[in-house]
């Protein structure tokens, strides 16, 4: 195959690609740009809603959490706890996250030091979850999810398509120039070329990276397959006759022990009987707000059964960790994260420059075709 008709088939890929899908990209790429801060976003909702929170002498433990939580749902048997986000500051609260039998999300916000419920919030009306619908799954269900993961397997390819169609493999200073005072198609055309190979790189992690998740069950077993990585066996918890689980400061205290100066930023609880506890570890080299380590415990006897430190990891495991910190931005800190708003806005410049420029096409081919 000759270099002009290679660029040619990877013209027609990138320009079909782009009208079929670019929409939906532009709609995740907006919806990207909040979720790249949504722990602060959401920390900023909430005491608007239910107050702020000053600080007092010293935080109630986790056990009265708990029972506090459980307290509150007595009522309603069919919400379980999924997951307690830990305060990240003084002035930050106890937010559980709550599952009912048909996965719709409530979330329940308590005060840290007095234990008081400040306030709680059904999916239906918190507006970040709308948006982190929104982005993962288009607010369509499981066909959503699949919709969404196709779309980022195929912003990787409009990605490495774009890079094959860059100018600049000719002329370098070409490739990031805009002739402001050219022809409006050309400003057009400069544009897109200079908007599309400066977020190229971030469009690809972040397209790749989404189908992964959205397709979860199969990437995994192929990233380790690839690399040669065992697979994690699956962990269950040994459940003991008549014996209720551990207080949760026990679990606490196992976990700090194993991963010690670390940050616990979340406590992942079982939904079954035999399910096991994940506590969430955030280490000084870490990114990513919740951590990138996590143990995992026997929900009764407290038992390590497995360690993952961001440190020490096998590769496989260490490609599927790096995908957090990739996909939210975070690998540089503040830095990377207001990038990635930037980045999230280019799908939307991309898509409203490459209509232009087949509006273009379109009427030259029809008049073309007229005369003739």
């Amino acid at each position: 195959m000759n270099r002009k008709k290679f660029h040619d088939i990877a013209f027609y890929i990138h320009r079909y690609i782009g009208l079929v899908v670019g929409f939906i990209v532009v709609l995740i790429g907006l919806t990207g740009s909040l979720l790249v801060f949504r722990p602060e976003i959401e920390y900023f909702l909430v005491t608007q809603k239910f107050g702020h929170i000053v600080p007092g002498e010293q935080r109630i433990s986790i056990d009265l959490v708990a029972e506090s939580v459980k307290s509150a749902i007595a009522q309603q048997p069919d919400l379980k706890i999924g997951f307690s986000i830990l305060p990240n500051n003084p002035t930050s609260f106890y937010h559980v996250r709550l599952w009912d039998s048909k996965d719709k999300l409530t979330q329940m916000f308590i005060h840290p030091y007095t234990g008081e419920i400040m306030g709680w919030s059904q999916e239906s009306s918190d507006i970040m979850q709308l948006v982190v619908r929104l982005h993962y799954e288009l607010l369509a269900g499981k066909p959503g999810l699949i919709i969404t993961g196709v779309t980022g397997l195929l912003l990787f390819i409009l990605s490495l398509t774009g890079v094959i169609l860059w100018p600049g493999w000719r002329k370098l200073i070409a490739g990031f120039k805009i002739k402001w005072n050219a022809h409006f198609k050309r400003v057009n055309f400069d544009i897109h070329k200079v908007t599309g190979i400066i977020a190229v790189v971030f469009l690809s992690f972040t397209g790749f990276i989404g189908f992964c998740w959205n397709f979860y069950d199969q990437s995994v077993p192929f990233i380790y397959a690839v690399t040669l990585t065992p697979k994690p066996p699956e962990l269950v918890s040994q459940k003991i006759p008549s014996q209720s689980p551990l207080p949760l400061s026990q679990i606490l205290k196992n976990a700090d022990a194993v991963l010690p100066n670390t940050k616990t930023t979340y406590i992942g609880m079982p939904d079954q009987p035999e399910g096991i506890i994940r506590v969430g570890k955030r280490q000084a080299h870490e990114t990513f707000y919740y951590g990138e380590s996590e143990v995992l415990l026997d929900q009764y006897n407290g038992e390590v059964l497995r360690v993952s430190d961001s440190r020490s990891l096998a590769l496989g495991d260490r490609i599927l960790t790096s995908f957090v910190p990739l996909h939210y931005g975070t690998f540089w800190g503040f830095t990377s994260r207001i990038l990635y708003v930037f980045v999230s806005f280019a799908p939307l410049i991309l898509f409203v420059t490459s209509l232009v420029m087949w509006w273009h096409r379109y009427r030259v081919d029809t008049m073309t075709a007229t005369k003739l």
